[in-house]
C-alpha cells in the first residue's frame, strides 16, 4: 500500500548533513529544514557522522516520515576523530569516544605514531567506509591515558570540534598590547574613575566584565534612582578582520568546564587587559540609566569611559552586607555598603517592574561540581541564588534592554537575542498536560509570559510543583541570536540584545560596535568592518530614508547562525565532561541505594536524580516491576495496568545504581520496591487475594451443604434397606448430588 507523501515527493532528492546514532542507523538534516530522512544500518556503512551528502527519498513509514538512499557523499568531514587505540586478533584499531560514528577505524601497523594500547589519541582518515569496507586511518596526536587528569576536557573540546588553541598570529597581536591604558586611549571618554563602580561575581570568576553603581536621583519631583552598568570596552582592542578578532569569531563563545575555561580571547586580555579588576583604571562602554520608582526605566545614555573599580565584590559577601549591615562583612567594606544598599534598592524596583510586565521566573535548581586536585569529582553542591545573585541580573537586563531599543531606535540591523513562544505542537502538550491536571489553569492558544508566571506563582507550593515547572519550561523554544527581532518571551520584552559579556560573547562584541558607531552618527557594515555615514532622519518623521539593504541583513543572519550554533556546541561539550565526571564518580556507588526523585517520565523509562548527590540516571521501564506500563503522553506519567502504580516527574522513588557506562555516558538504576509503592503493591496483592478467598469460601460452603445432604440420604437408604424400594426410587434424582459435583471440580482447579 503506498502512504501519502509529507513534506516532498516520492523520489525526491536532497542534501543535508549525517547525524549518525549510536545504535547503527543515522539521519540526514536536510538543509532546507525538512523532516530528517532515516537511513538504515546498511546505509550508515559508507558514510559517517558528519558528512554532508544527497540522498534520495525510497519510502515513507507509517507516521509520514521519510527514509533514503545515500546517491553522494558531498563532503567528508575532515575534523581529527577521537577514540581509544585498540589491540585486538593482532588488528589495531580506534573505537571512537563519539559512538555516532558507529564503526570502528582501522589503523596500519606503522601508523599508531608509537601509540600504546588504551591510550586515547586523534586520528585522520586514509581510506573512506563503502558498503563493504572498514574506513582506515592513521594517528595524529597521542592525548595520554584515559584516567590522566583533565583527559575527560580534551576528549570533549576535539570531540566538539571547540576551538582550543590561538592562532598564531592572535597570539602575537595580543603580545603586542599595553598593560594599562594609554593617554592616546583616553580621548574622548568620559571619566568615571571616582565613581564608586564595584564588581560582583562568584568566588570562582576570573574575568570581571561587568561592574555597577547606583545613587538616588529625582525624577521630576518623584524618587527614582541613577543606575550605571559599566562593561568592559573589548571593542577598543578587538578591530574587525584583525587576529584576535578571526579567532574571537570562529569561538563565538567561551567554554566553561570544572576547573578549566576555553576563552574566547586569549589571558592577555580576558584575564588582564579587559578585566575589570579592583584598583585598575579600564576602558569601559557605560550605560547610564535613570530607573523610577515603579522600575520603568525613565531615560538612558550610552557613552565610553574610563572607570576604576573600587572592590571585586562576590554574591556571598554581598548578600551578607544586605542581610546584616552591622555584620563583619559590613564592617569591612563600610564605605561601600551605602552603595550597595542603593543597588538593593534599585533592584527591588526592577523587580517589581518584571513582575507587572509578567516575566516567567522559575526557581530552578543548578548545581556545581567541585573537584579534587586531580580533576575528579568531590562533591556536588547546588548552587544558591542569593538576592545579590538576582541584583546584578537585573541591573544586566536593564542594560540589555537598552542596547535593544538603542539599536533599534535608529533602525541599525544587529543580533538580537530571541526567545520565542511555544511551538504549536508544545503548547498543546502542554495544555493537554495542565488540563490531565484538572488544575483550572492553562494557557491560551497565543500564550503571553504572564500566563506562564500566574500557573508557576499558582502552584509553586504544590508537592507536584517540580513537575508542573519542568513541564512549563520544556515547552518553550530556545533562545537563538537573529537579526530578526521577534522579542524574547520568557523575559516579556519587545526588543532584547546582549550587550553585557563581551570578553566571553562575541554577539556582545558585534553590540557594542555598533552602539559606538551610532554614537558618532555613523554606520557599522559587518561584512567589512567599515563604518559609513548614517542615513539622514527625516525631519517631521524622524524616520531613516530606507531600511539596511537584504544582503547585509542576511550577512546578520549568518553571523546569528554561527553563533547560536556555537553557543550549543558549547553546552553539549560542557555537558559532556560533566556526565563523564558523574560517570566516574558513580562508579564508586555501584550497587549501592539512593533515594531519589523522577525528574522526567519517557515511553522507555523513568530519569531519577539523586538526593544529595544531583546525579540522574534511568530506570528502564523494564526495571519497573513484571507488569506492563503505559506512557500516557498528556500527564507525563507511566501507569501500571494490573497495580494501577504510576511514575510522574516528581514522584519520590528508591534505587539501586545498577550499571555505569563511562563510554557512553549513561548510568543506569534499578528500582527498588519501597514505601509508597511497595505498600500500593501489598495492597493490590491483599485486595486479589481477598476476592479470591470470597469466592473459595462461598464454594467450600457449597460443597459442605452437599456433603450433608448426601450423607442424610445415604443414612435413609441404610434404615430403609430390606423394605420398600421405591422410597430410595424417588431420592435418587436429588438436586444435590448435581451441585455437589461442580463445586468440587472447581475446588480441585
Amino acid at each position: 500500500m503506498t502512504l501519502p507523501v509529507l513534506g516532498g515527493a516520492l523520489m525526491s532528492e536532497v542534501e543535508g548533513t549525517v547525524q549518525g546514532h549510536r545504535d547503527g542507523h543515522g539521519f540526514v538534516l536536510r538543509d532546507d529544514g525538512q523532516a530528517d530522512v532515516y537511513l538504515s544500518p546498511q546505509e550508515m556503512r559508507a558514510v559517517l557522522h558528519r558528512d554532508r551528502v544527497r540522498v534520495r527519498i525510497i519510502r515513507y513509514d507509517r507516521k509520514g516520515r521519510p527514509e533514503g538512499r545515500v546517491l553522494e557523499i558531498l563532503e567528508r568531514r575532515k575534523a581529527p576523530i577521537i577514540g581509544r587505540l585498540l589491540h585486538e586478533g593482532g588488528v589495531w584499531l580506534v573505537a571512537p569516544e563519539d559512538k555516532r560514528y558507529g564503526q570502528d577505524i582501522l589503523i596500519p601497523k606503522n601508523a599508531t605514531a608509537n601509540a600504546t594500547s588504551g591510550q586515547v589519541v586523534a586520528l585522520e582518515l586514509t581510506e573512506t567506509p563503502s558498503m563493504y569496507s572498514q574506513p582506515v586511518g592513521r594517528v595524529t596526536e597521542v592525548l595520554g591515558e584515559i584516567d590522566d587528569p583533565g583527559m575527560e576536557i580534551e576528549i570533549a573540546v576535539r570531540k566538539f570540534e571547540v576551538p582550543h588553541r590561538f592562532s598564531p598570529e592572535a597570539l602575537a597581536q595580543a603580545a603586542t598590547l599595553p598593560d594599562h591604558i594609554r593617554a592616546a586611549d583616553r580621548k574622548h571618554r568620559i571619566d568615571l574613575t571616582d565613581v564608586a563602580l564595584v564588581t560582583i561575581d562568584g568566588e570562582d570568576a576570573r574575568d570581571f566584565d561587568d561592574a555597577v553603581y547606583a545613587e538616588p536621583a529625582k525624577i521630576g519631583r518623584a524618587k527614582g534612582w541613577r543606575l550605571v552598568v559599566a562593561i568592559a570596552d573589548v571593542s577598543h582592542y578587538v578591530k574587525p578582520g584583525e587576529p584576535l578578532d578571526n579567532d574571537a569569531y570562529e569561538r563565538a563563545t567561551s567554554v566553561y568546564f570544572p576547573r578549566r575555561v576555553i576563552p574566547m580571547l586569549p589571558e592577555r586580555l580576558s584575564n588582564g587587559l579587559c578585566s575589570l579588576n579592583p584598583n585598575e583604571e579600564r576602558l569601559a562602554m557605560v550605560c547610564d540609566m535613570l530607573v523610577s520608582a515603579t522600575g520603568e526605566i525613565h531615560a538612558y545614555q550610552f557613552f565610553p569611559s574610563v572607570i576604576c573599580s573600587q572592590a571585586r565584590l562576590t554574591y556571598t559577601e554581598v548578600a551578607a552586607i544586605l542581610a546584616n549591615t552591622r555584620g563583619p562583612e559590613a564592617a569591612r567594606r563600610s564605605e561601600l555598603v551605602p552603595h550597595l544598599l542603593h543597588l538593593h534598592e534599585v533592584y527591588r524596583a526592577l523587580l517589581k517592574e518584571r513582575t507587572k510586565r509578567g516575566a516567567v521566573d522559575f526557581e530552578t535548581p543548578e548545581t556545581q561540581i567541585v573537584c579534587d586536585e586531580n580533576g575528579r569529582i568531590e562533591k556536588i553542591v547546588p548552587r544558591i541564588r542569593n538576592d545579590a545573585h538576582k541584583l546584578i541580573e537585573e541591573a544586566m537586563l536593564a542594560a540589555n534592554v537598552c542596547s535593544a531599543d538603542f539599536i533599534e531606535r535608529a533602525k541599525h540591523p544587529a543580533l538580537y537575542r530571541v526567545h520565542e513562544g511555544p511551538t504549536p505542537e508544545k503548547r498543546t502538550l502542554l495544555q493537554n498536560y495542565l488540563k490531565a491536571l484538572g488544575l483550572g489553569l492553562s494557557i491560551t492558544d497565543d500564550p503571553k509570559p504572564s500566563e506562564y508566571q500566574v500557573i508557576a506563582e499558582a502552584t509553586k507550593d504544590r508537592v507536584d510543583a517540580t513537575q508542573i515547572h519542568t513541564m512549563l519550561l520544556r515547552s518553550m523554544q530556545q533562545a537563538i541570536y537573529t537579526a530578526s527581532n521577534s522579542g524574547h518571551f520568557g523575559l516579556a520584552y519587545e526588543a532584547y540584545t546582549h550587550f553585557t559579556s563581551p570578553i566571553r560573547r562575541y554577539p556582545d562584541l558585534l553590540v557594542h560596535r555598533v552602539i559606538k558607531a551610532l554614537l558618532i552618527g555613523k554606520r557599522y557594515h559587518l561584512t567589512t568592518g567599515m563604518l559609513s555615514t548614517a542615513p539622514r532622519r527625516l525631519a517631521k518623521t524622524g524616520k531613516p530614508v530606507k531600511a539596511a539593504a537584504t544582503p547585509e541583513i542576511e550577512q546578520w543572519e549568518i553571523a546569528g547562525a554561527h553563533c547560536s550554533a556555537n553557543e550549543r556546541r558549547a553546552d553539549e561539550a560542557s555537558r559532556d565532561v560533566e556526565a563523564w565526571l558523574k560517570c566516574r564518580y558513580m562508579r564508586e556507588h555501584l550497587g549501592e541505594e539512593f533515594g531519589g526523585t523522577v525528574s522526567a517520565v519517557t515511553s522507555f523509562g523513568l530519569f531519577v536524580q539523586l538526593d544529595g548527590l544531583y546525579v540522574e540516571g534511568l530506570v528502564h521501564i523494564t526495571e519497573l516491576g513484571g507488569e506492563y506500563f503505559r506512557f500516557d503522553e498528556a500527564r507525563q506519567e507511566l501507569r501500571g495496568e494490573r497495580t494501577g502504580i504510576r511514575y510522574t516527574v516528581g514522584s519520590r522513588v528508591r534505587v539501586q545504581v545498577s550499571r555505569v557506562d563511562l563510554d557512553g555516558r549513561k548510568i543506569d538504576f534499578r528500582m527498588v520496591h519501597e514505601g509508597e509503592e511497595e505498600r500500593a503493591l501489598a495492597r493490590a496483592r491483599r485486595d486479589k487475594f481477598g476476592e479470591r478467598l470470597g469466592k473459595a469460601s462461598d464454594e467450600l460452603a457449597a460443597v459442605e451443604l452437599s456433603d450433608r445432604e448426601v450423607k442424610a440420604a445415604s443414612r435413609s437408604r441404610a434404615r430403609s434397606a430390606g423394605s420398600s424400594r421405591e422410597p430410595t426410587a424417588k431420592m435418587t434424582p436429588v438436586a444435590s448430588g448435581k451441585a455437589s459435583g461442580r463445586p468440587r471440580t472447581r475446588t480441585r482447579r
